[in-house]
């Protein structure tokens, strides 16, 4: 796996992919940025949301679940001091989809934090990463929408 990352303008740079995608990120003005991109370390936090829901969603669909949408809402808390790392993230799911069995979820959602999500895995070392979550059936939501 590479990736590349090249400074634009002033405190700007544009990240690229091995797999060829680039992200624009840049800095809060405070620090010569101009705030026209995405600061890196809400990339670890993106980073952490993506690898986690990918998990999630392709165990669930594996396992015969219908999943149609997957959300994962990261919040973090950091250090005062530099290195200004990670302390405390919290990982918030909401999983939809038809029928879905609760007990798949949460089990999908515990062999990501456990087995499969090395970003989650990584960032474990030096955050305490707390999990909760919800399972939306859209079978019981049309039928409370149509009542």
């Amino acid at each position: 796996m590479k990736a590349r990352v090249k400074l634009v303008d002033g405190m700007m740079f544009v990240g690229e992919s091995g797999s060829g995608h680039a992200v624009v990120m840049d800095g809060a003005p405070e620090y010569g940025g101009r705030n026209v991109g995405i600061r890196p370390m809400e990339m670890l936090l993106i980073g952490l949301g993506g690898c986690t829901a990918f998990d999630v969603v392709q165990i669930l669909r594996k396992g015969r679940e219908q999943v149609t949408d997957c959300d994962v809402e990261v919040t973090a808390e950091r250090a005062e001091t530099d290195p200004k790392v990670f302390t405390a993230i919290h990982l918030d799911y909401k999983v939809k989809g038809r029928r879905l069995a609760p007990a798949k979820v949460e089990r999908a959602i515990d062999l990501s934090k456990e087995k499969y999500c090395s970003a989650s895995i990584m960032l474990g070392a030096v955050a305490k990463i707390t999990h909760s979550w919800t399972a939306i059936d859209e079978a019981e939501e049309a039928e409370a929408a149509s009542s």
